[in-house]
Parts: structure tokens; sequence; C-alpha cells
């Protein structure tokens, strides 16, 4: 795998586009803090631009079937470029309404770009190093966030906002300019075929032909439960230990047990099916929601955190595998589409909801809550595929 160049486009493209994305994520929550007073109009703000990526998700996912994978990415790239300007001028400006260009512009272009990398990753690599891959796409990616947030602290201070959606500008430029040289290996006859088929209507009936994925996509709903209020969550545990200290500790740990976990998971696959990874890390997140409620322990705090972390590093590249593999190739484009569109919108729900929580019944009697419901689904799901007569099916071992 490590002598294919497509492999080293796709991870150094991650890393450096990843820098860039977190990099305008900071800026963008500076420039409002200047620019907007509240805190309500901040989220509508930042849920415009969310929920132009949902409604242009259907036409995204046709467009990836249709038109070959590397075109979209190049031409979604380019596209996440130029909206770095709009943003150059909401900053010159004082603009808000510029500013929300900018985030309706970017969210759009990803919709487009995402779907198509993830089924573009089949294509540049064999079934065999699926789950390897994804892993370590992960571990770039989070790898990413965590420099690219504590570089902008730094920058912030030694330079102007402008500049530091220039260098952001930079990154995704230089991600296009990466994409020109990926090769992509696709079929003529599948981008035919799907020409014929027409949003998400022909998607669905495949996905019920897929009970494994079908359950996969409702246990993706575990860890967003936990993911979607993560900031909410790490805010109240400060509060509730009087200590802005254990916020580092938290997302440092989370992040490295993330890493470890997607590092550990190829290992654990030839041992045990994804059937088994999935189920287990589910219900270890369940109870990782749980340990929170002992969250005034400064270690515990950390190890819930950490067990999370783990466990999601495990959990997202077994569930991208089989999405991969068990998603015909000529529905890839719309079964991503779709499934950002998915988490996009569950993500808002939950933070939502982990916010009037946490107002209502608090950190602790809320991690309960979100804990015991995590284990019902993730036991629910066992026993109903369990008993299913294909349930065999499930315990096949993704190489």
């Amino acid at each position: 795998m490590w002598q294919n160049k497509n492999v080293w486009i796709l991870l150094i493209g991650e890393f450096v586009a990843g820098l860039g994305l977190w990099l305008g994520i900071i800026g963008n929550l500076e420039f409002m803090q200047v620019k907007v007073p509240s805190d309500f109009l901040k989220a509508v703000i930042l849920a415009i631009g969310l929920l132009a990526g949902v409604a242009i998700g259907p036409l995204a996912g046709r467009v990836t079937d249709q038109m070959k994978k590397k075109k979209v990415m190049l031409i979604s790239g380019l596209a996440r470029s130029i909206s770095v300007i709009f943003m150059l001028i909401a900053i010159q400006t004082g603009s808000v309404l510029w500013m929300i260009v900018f985030l309706i512009m970017i969210q759009t272009a990803a919709s487009f770009y995402f779907p198509a990398l993830q089924a573009a990753i089949p294509l540049v690599v064999k079934e065999k190093e699926l789950l390897q891959m994804n892993g370590i796409h992960m571990n770039v990616a989070t790898m990413s966030r965590v420099l690219g947030t504590a570089i902008a602290g730094i920058f912030l201070v030694i330079m102007s906002l402008s500049m530091l959606y220039l260098i952001s500008l930079a990154a995704y430029l230089f991600l296009f300019i990466l994409t020109l040289f990926i090769t992509i290996d696709e079929e003529d006859s599948v981008r035919k075929r799907s020409k014929t088929d027409s949003g998400f209507k022909n998607l669905f009936p495949i996905i019920k032909q897929l009970p494994i994925v079908t359950m996969t996509l409702i246990l993706t709903m575990v860890p967003l439960l936990f993911i979607g209020g993560f900031n909410l969550l790490v805010i109240s545990i400060s509060e509730l230990q009087d200590n802005s200290l254990i916020k580092s500790w938290i997302y440092t740990a989370e992040g490295i047990a993330f890493m470890l976990g997607a590092l550990s998971v190829k290992r654990l696959s030839l041992k045990h099916s994804p059937y088994t990874i999935l189920f287990f890390f589910s219900m270890i997140i369940g109870f990782s929601q749980l340990l929170i409620y002992f969250a005034e322990s400064p270690v515990i705090a950390v190890t819930a955190f950490a067990l999370f972390g783990f466990s999601v590093g495990c959990f997202f590249p077994t569930a991208a595998t089989i999405f991969q593999t068990r998603v015909p190739k000529e529905f890839h484009g719309r079964f991503f589409s779709f499934r950002n569109m998915l988490d996009r919108i569950i993500f808002q729900v939950v933070l939502l909801l982990t916010g009037l929580m946490l107002d209502l019944i608090g950190l602790q009697l809320m991690s309960l809550v979100f804990g015991m419901i995590s284990i019902t689904i993730t036991a629910a799901f066992f026993i109903k595929y369990r008993q299913s007569p294909s349930s065999e099916n499930f315990k096949m071992k993704v190489s």
C-alpha cells in the first residue's frame, strides 16, 4: 500500500487541507466574536452553512456517481479555494453577509468533495487494504485537527486574520494541485449505468437489501450522541471541576486514544469480525457516557474521553470499510452523500438537545440518559441481528 502514490497523495492532501480547514474554523470564531455579539446568532450563522450543505446533498451524490471522482474532487476543491476570497472580503468590509456567502460556498463544495473522496478510496487501494487505509486516513485528519487548532491560536497572536485565511487558501490550493496527480481507474460501464439512476430513490432499496449497512448507519448514532455535544460537555466538565486546564487534558487524551484505536483496528480485524467490533465498541461508547456521571473526578473524566476516543478510532474505520465494500460502487456517491447529510442533521439535533438537557437536568443526569440510550440501541440491534438468518453474513472478516 505504501508504494501506491495515490495513497500518499490522499494522505498528504488530507493533512494539508485539514490544517487549512481548522485555521479557517478558528478564524470564523474569531471574526464572529468581534462582529456578532449574540451566541444564538453565531449558531444561526454556522447553521446556515450546514443547511446549505444538507440541501445540496442529493445533487452532490448524483453528480458524484455520474462523473469521474477525480473531476468532482478537482472542481469542488477549486470552489473551496475560491470561497476563501469571500471571507477575505468579509474581513476587509466587516460584513457578516460576506461571511455567510463564504460558509454557504465552502459547505456546498464540501458536500461534493467528501462523498467523492470516500468513493475514490476503494478505487485506489485493494479491498484487503481498505480498513488500514481508512484508519490511517482518519488518524491524519485527527492530527491535522490537533495541529490546526494549535497553530491557529499561535498565528492569531502574531499575524492578522486576513493572513490566517491566506494560509488557509494556500492549503486548499496545494490540495487542488496534488489532486491533479492522482490516478483513479473507473469503469466506463459503471458511470454509464449510474447515469440512468436519479437521486436517492434508487439508493434506498439497495440499502434495505443490505441489513449490515442499515444496522451500521443506525449504530453511528451512538458515537454521534457523544460527538454532537462534545465541546459543550468539555466546557461543562471544566465548570463542574472549576478547572480550565482539564479541557486540554480531555482533548489531548481523546485525540491520542483515537489515533491508537485507528492504528489498532487492523490487528483486531484479524481476530474479530466487523460485526463484533462495531457492537463491542458501540457498547464501550455507551459505557464511557455513563462514566461522565463521575466527572467531578479529573481522572475519571479524562478516562471516559480516552475510552470514547479509542472506541471511535476502531468504530469509524470499520464502519467506513463496511460501507465501501458492501454498497455497490455505482451507488457510492449517492450513499456517502446521504450519509454526510444524515450525520450533519443528527449532529445539529444532538448539539441542540445537549444544550437543552444541560440547562434542564445538568451534566451528570444527562450523561446517564445518553449512556442508557446508547446501550439500549446497541443491545436492541445486537439481539435483533443475532437472531437474524443473515447474521452469519455479518461475521465475515474485512481483510
